[in-house]
């Protein structure tokens, strides 16, 4: 096909169409370019219905803090879902109406209020913070406002002369603060007053009171990001996941390729029955695009329920390249919280759960499973299987993407721009091809017969195009079967 440049007036061909098409597919076979992993959380510190970006245990601690007190899920489920290597983690944290910011007032010497300070952000962290306000040690015409988390200084605030604007603007304009915010109230006399110490107080998660409607709002934000898999953060409400789940299907069916991570209770993954119980949410589910994960894992001592275990999932489904399974993948825990039979282990795999399991020396997952079920028509059982339908989304979404970026609205609808599209198409199947994400031998993109060429019998708009893909997707090696002969 032609190549080269193009321009509004001179588009017989869109040049590039190789190159864009390339580079879509080598972005979806790189490890992690799946890439983002999209949690709601909640949090005693950190912005309230925002999206954050998290890149390391670190960053966790940064933008939550480590505090995991009074239902607190950020610290310890985010790192779960950094665990499984995604490229990207987004969090979002919701809060009830109750959520508010803990703050203190400090007076002039002549004990008039003249300066509050507030949290940054709401939550109860901020009760334990507190303030002095002295003479600097090394400068008598300077005074120091320090702020404490419990008896650990986080920042000195260091301002010229006993002014209060002077206090405000040091805190204000200091752009490595990370935890106050000042109003100045009145002058007063000028001179603020010092403090041996004094706490903030009034801070409130938003924790005890967050319903269903604060987690189907978080969704409903959510549409708005980029990502590819969604988890919750330890929630095995039958109710709340229903919704999910619903709203999994419909982003599916307006051409989002998501997949969402689901688990269950702690007393679900240890009872006697607890395969049985897993097996019946999937069949609920009953979906390609929902992961059930049906096992309780330890990490570093603590043990998480398989509904806390699926933000690890998402993010190591997030993390693989097009052309690795997450069966028999290894993870990071010491071991499960109830060892499964093997009998249940069948069960398992043959009723849509995600199980990991502990071999003896290790725990690694049983079998990239989705909770589908019961297949629909057009499904095989390869829809059953974790790594096919990323395949199928990576596609869809890196064409979808290019088509958007270079074609839509800027390829003449003729037979050379139609035949020079199909001719790119090609080219990004070869580089799946060639990873071994689909069949070399069988794989073609060509126009649809029913609207081109002899015999066609519909006629296509001016501005449609019908093409047809076909694909055989690869797999993994899964049952290995031998025959041993002894002679």
């Amino acid at each position: 096909m032609a190549g080269g440049t193009w321009s509004g007036t001179d588009r017989p061909v869109l040049p590039g169409f190789y190159m864009n098409f390339e580079a879509a597919a080598l972005s979806a076979i790189e490890p992690g370019s799946q890439g983002t992993v999209i949690i709601p959380v909640k949090a005693n510190w950190g912005a309230v219905r925002k999206f954050v970006e998290i890149t390391s245990e670190q960053s966790i601690y940064d933008v939550f803090s480590a505090d995991q007190s009074g239902a607190a899920t950020a610290p310890a489920v985010l790192k779960l879902a950094l665990l499984g290597k995604p490229k990207k983690v987004l969090a979002y944290r919701i809060a009830d109406a109750t959520a508010a910011k803990a703050s203190v007032t400090l007076k002039d010497s002549a004990s008039a209020n003249v300066l509050k300070l507030d949290a940054k952000y709401e939550g109860a962290r901020a009760n334990n913070f507190s303030v002095t306000v002295q003479t600097n040690a090394v400068d008598s015409a300077k005074k120091d406002l320090k702020l404490l988390e419990g008896t650990s200084v986080l920042k000195t605030f260091t301002f010229s002369g006993t002014a209060v604007q002077a206090a405000a603007d040091a805190i204000n304009q200091d752009v490595s603060n990370l935890w106050l915010t000042a109003t100045v109230l009145a002058p007063g006399n000028g001179t603020l007053a010092a403090v041996a110490g004094s706490s903030l107080t009034g801070g409130n998660s938003g924790v005890s009171g967050i319903a269903a409607t604060d987690y189907v709002n978080a969704l409903s934000a959510m549409e708005t990001q980029d990502f590819q898999v969604l988890a919750l953060d330890g929630i095995s409400d039958a109710s709340i996941q229903a919704s999910v789940v619903a709203w999994t299907t419909r982003l599916r069916s307006e051409g989002k390729g998501i997949v969402t991570v689901l688990g269950g209770s702690g007393a679900d993954d240890v009872a006697a029955d607890a395969i049985s119980r897993a097996a019946a949410r999937s069949a609920i589910y009953n979906h390609e695009a929902i992961v059930n994960v049906g096992t309780g894992a330890i990490v570093a001592g603590t043990s998480y329920s398989s509904a806390y275990i699926s933000a690890y999932v998402a993010g190591l489904i997030a993390g693989q390249k097009l052309n690795e399974s997450t069966t028999y993948a290894a993870s990071p825990f010491s071991d499960v919280t109830r060892r499964a039979t093997r009998s249940e282990q069948e069960n398992a795999v043959k009723n849509g759960v995600f199980l990991f399991v502990h071999d003896g020396q290790k725990v690694k997952a049983l079998r990239g499973m989705n909770a589908l079920v019961s297949l629909r028509q057009g499904q095989s059982t390869a829809w059953k299987k974790i790594r096919t339908i990323r395949v199928m989304d990576a596609i869809s979404n890196d064409l979808l993407r290019t088509a958007e970026d270079s074609y839509i609205g800027k390829v003449n609808n003729t037979e050379e721009g139609r035949l020079a599209l199909v001719e790119a198409a090609k080219q990004y199947m070869q580089t799946l091809a060639q990873a071994g994400v689909i069949d070399a031998q069988a794989f073609n993109v060509y126009l649809n017969p029913a609207y081109y060429g002899q015999g066609s019998v519909l006629t296509p708009a001016p501005d449609q195009v019908y093409i047809k893909w076909e694909a055989q997707l690869t797999d993994v090696m899964e049952q290995i079967f031998g025959t041993f002969i002894v002679n």
